[in-house]
């Protein structure tokens, strides 16, 4: 636990190098957070419980964070930060239905605050929380409705073109691609997809591409440079196995063959930071996460704000702490929690910055740590972390000379000789390679999967120029394969959270697709069934099934060097 860690103050830092009166940075911290949800929308039922997941996810971090990045703008603070949107959730996030069905949702939620605010009003310690949490829930309904018309891809969009993030993408729909690499066309297509719909919402090509849970495989780096790609991350161990053994191990880029650059993920800063056991969100101070009045208070009060089948959800109302390792939890109290949030900070900075001038005393170049994230930690899982995110940027900015934020593209521009180096087959999944998606919980699925993948394949070099019901069908088809690849599947089946969710998911999107693959070969295509399923799998209304077509033969490798 940090519940004791150290606090330094200015005074104690290092005095900053000086270049011709000029204060001079000795290296670069780069903060990624990655954004990603699974494709959940069902408009065949009235209230669909996993489609919450967005909804939390929109009140609990999207929202708090935009806040956060718009406030720093506002009092002319100048940062850098990297943020991947997959295609998945800018889709979620663009779609009428899910945003109506989120204002129902917070609206039921400051109904629910309110009258908590009366239930709790001769409780004072719980009183003040509750009074928090109405308030947050009306400026969420004011921000999401009124200030962006429902879309928060404009504030993000907005924040992207004042220069302040650097927003890539991700696969399609998060495949994970390693375990594609029997059809090449399949994870071309992952990528073309995602670039299409980027570009579409953002207004530009992405300069770096999130690889879905970091998985890297040799020579998927070449479609990546075909497209344009500058940089992708890895996890650690992914450079450090590289061949030839990178000089400046994770604190430099490599480049590999096809010219496109591997940023590794720096294990210290990132522990710090999502560990709940050793890492700041497990400070005792902290709001805990595992205790919600859906679950606390007594039924008949609650049924009517929790899922319509009766099932106990989160509400994301909470008035207890961390405390610690035990059943009796303290009240929340929310000053201390953004006191301890500034404090770690400080602490994250200070780390930080010995960290940076040592790299820099034994490089010949200033070093990068990336630090990547998943998003949702930030508000969601760390109710704290939009604030400590916040006093980061503000503190590197005022409080010191060591460190300067930048994004990867940035770094490219700074240093653009790298060695040249290939990353080794790795993940950031448990054991660093592909168990998590492949084991005896989930293994049943590739067959399928790579069975459906070369049938894409022949369906788009068969016809190669299909109109009407059948190019329909032809898209949908194509849809369907992307939505069964989605890592996030295979990977709850893993976790065993929601299993038979994940489970029907895959059956039913390989379903569609096996039965449009077969009306397409009969000519007999059931135009009401397909308008149907066009329906409930609307995703990347602009896909063109002849991304599936055999590629060109690859480039030559492009070389750099050191």
């Amino acid at each position: 636990m940090n519940t004791h860690m150290k606090v330094y103050y200015l005074e104690d830092y290092p005095k900053p190098m000086m270049l011709g009166g000029k204060i001079v940075e000795k290296g670069y911290l780069a903060l990624v957070l990655h954004t990603h949800l699974p494709y959940v929308r069902h408009p065949e039922h009235d209230e669909f419980l996993e489609e919450t997941w967005l909804y939390e996810a929109i009140t609990e971090s999207y929202i708090p964070l935009l806040k956060v990045l718009e406030r720093l703008v506002r009092d002319g603070i100048v940062f850098r930060l990297t943020m991947s949107f997959t295609p998945t959730l800018v889709s979620m996030l663009s779609d009428p239905l899910l945003q109506e069905r989120y204002v129902r949702h917070l609206n039921k939620l400051i109904e629910l605050s309110e009258k908590e605010v009366e239930r709790t009003r001769w409780q004072p310690e719980f009183n003040e929380n509750a009074r928090m949490y109405r308030d947050r829930f009306y400026e969420a309904r004011y921000i999401f409705e009124e200030k962006y018309g429902r879309n928060l891809l404009t504030g993000f969009k907005m924040l992207q073109d004042a220069g302040r993030l650097e927003i890539i993408t991700s696969a399609a729909t998060h495949g994970y691609l390693p375990l594609m690499e029997l059809y090449r066309d399949a994870v071309r297509a992952q990528i073309k997809v995602a670039l299409q719909l980027h570009e579409k919402v953002f207004g530009r090509r992405p300069v770096g591409f999130w690889l879905p849970e970091c998985g890297y495989n040799p020579g998927d780096d070449f479609i990546l440079q075909e497209e344009g790609i500058r940089y992708f991350f890895t996890d650690a161990h992914g450079i450090l196995n590289a061949s030839p053994r990178p000089r400046y191990g994770v604190f430099a880029p490599i480049y590999c063959r096809s010219g496109v650059a591997a940023f590794g993920r720096d294990m210290e800063s990132s522990k710090q930071v999502w560990s709940a056991r050793e890492g700041y969100p497990g400070d005792y101070d902290y709001r805990e996460f595992y205790r919600d009045i859906g679950y606390d208070l007594e039924y008949d009060y609650i049924r009517p704000y929790i899922h319509k089948s009766g099932i106990r959800v989160n509400t994301g109302i909470k008035y207890y702490r961390v405390t610690g390792k035990t059943h009796e939890k303290k009240p929340y109290i929310r000053r201390n929690a953004v006191e301890k949030a500034a404090i770690h900070a400080g602490n994250f900075m200070f780390n930080r910055e010995r960290q940076i001038e040592y790299l820099y005393s034994v490089m010949d170049r200033k070093p990068i740590v990336v630090a990547p994230y998943d998003t949702e930690l930030f508000g969601h899982w760390w109710f704290e972390g939009p604030e400590w995110l916040d006093f980061v940027i503000r503190k590197i900015t005022y409080d010191q000379n060591i460190i300067k934020l930048i994004t990867p593209g940035d770094y490219l521009n700074i240093y653009k000789r790298n060695q040249v180096s290939t990353p080794s087959l790795s993940s950031w999944g448990y054991k660093g390679y592909n168990e998590v998606w492949l084991e005896g919980s989930n293994d049943w699925i590739y067959r399928y999967l790579h069975k459906a993948a070369e049938r894409m394949s022949e369906l788009a070099r068969a016809y190669p120029s299909a109109e009407g019901l059948q190019r329909r069908a032809l898209n949908q088809a194509a849809r369907e394969l992307l939505l069964a690849q989605s890592s996030d599947w295979a990977f709850i089946m893993k976790t065993g959270t929601m299993t038979q969710y994940a489970i029907k998911r895959t059956k039913d999107h390989i379903g569609r697709f096996t039965r449009l693959y077969e009306d397409i070969k009969r000519n007999s295509i059931d135009e009401a069934w397909l308008r149907d399923i066009e329906y409930k799998d609307n995703i990347f209304p602009d896909i063109d099934y002849r991304v599936y077509a055999p590629a060109p033969s690859p480039a030559q490798p492009r070389m750099q060097v050191v």
